[in-house]
């Protein structure tokens, strides 16, 4: 099936001789939740803004829906609903009236049917005679994305959709986001909570000083790069891992009280077997452990150190 975006050889450099972008390929699969991670100042905006028409790019190329973005620009823009991290809407105007002037933008024909699904599906329909400044930080989100959704666009792009929402708010905003992606939309977000992209993203791409370094599945990922941590609980503090169990690569942690093992679960042995009896050999006696595996901000703050 042919990717709803497809980037090719992106670049982006910027008059001060700031290159934001440095060769980027990337495709977009139809349907899904791709989440863009990167740390401040990686690219996340920059790459963003470029499909979207916001900014032009330096080098290279973007489809959109089978449309260049620049050679085709109003059909390509056409395809797309943008939300912005930050909350800029007309206070003084009701919620239905800012979301039919944004259909309207794009050339489209007045429909109330739509416009009504729309409020609807993101619980803003008995808002919708309200102005703006009466509503919360959390339904003015539910607006700008009302408002990117007014056009009918087939792609979606969320730039921060829970910035400054309470951990309620948000777990609503990612059961909106699941609905649209089951109707159909193709839903590109980037986020600052790891916990975000872990539990909603099909894919994640992670975005470092410009480049792309890595485009995985999310399960495969964690499957991949994931670690497991044994954490053993001592019946008496250490100063020092025993140089018989340097092999394990061993560290210590709560002021000596535990040392902590990580291992590879794909692997064919874990070591935790031979661990235990060595610890046992060493005069090290545990009183309980525990293991936690490896999070997505494990990975990723891993990743971007190796970069570095």
């Amino acid at each position: 099936m042919q990717p709803i975006i497809s980037v090719v050889n992106l670049s982006k450099t910027y008059a001060s001789g700031f290159q934001a972008l440095k060769t980027i390929n990337l495709e977009i699969r139809r349907g899904e939740i791709f989440a863009l991670l990167g740390p401040n100042g990686a690219g996340k905006t920059t790459l963003i803004s470029i499909i979207c028409g916001i900014v032009n790019p330096s080098g290279g190329h973007v489809h959109v829906d089978g449309h260049d973005i620049v050679t085709d620009y109003r059909a390509a823009r056409a395809q797309i609903g943008l939300v912005p991290q930050e909350l800029t809407t007309d206070a003084f105007e009701t919620v239905w009236n800012t979301v039919t002037f944004s259909r309207g933008l794009f050339g489209k024909a007045p429909d109330a049917a739509h416009i009504e699904k729309v409020l609807k599906a993101l619980s803003l329909w008995d808002k919708k005679d309200a102005m703006l400044m009466t509503l919360s930080g959390g339904m003015k989100r539910r607006v700008m994305i009302a408002k990117a959704l007014s056009h009918q666009p087939r792609v979606l792009f969320l730039d921060e959709p829970t910035a400054g929402v309470d951990v309620e708010l948000r777990k609503g905003m990612w059961q909106v986001v699941r609905y649209l992606r089951d109707n159909g939309v193709t839903i590109i977000l980037t986020t600052h909570y790891i916990e975000e992209a872990e539990q909603m993203a099909d894919r994640i791409g992670i975005i470092s000083k410009g480049e792309l370094i890595l485009v995985e599945d999310t399960r495969e990922l964690m499957r991949e790069l994931g670690r497991k941590q044994l954490t053993l609980h001592l019946q008496s503090p250490v100063d020092a891992i025993p140089e018989t169990l340097a092999p394990y690569g061993l560290t210590i942690a709560s002021d000596g009280h535990e040392v902590v093992y990580t291992y590879d679960t794909q692997a064919e042995r874990t070591g935790i077997t031979s661990l235990l009896s060595d610890l046992r050999s060493a005069g090290l006696n545990f009183k309980d452990l525990q293991t936690r595996e490896s999070s997505l901000e494990d990975i990723f703050v891993g990743l971007v150190r190796k970069q570095r």
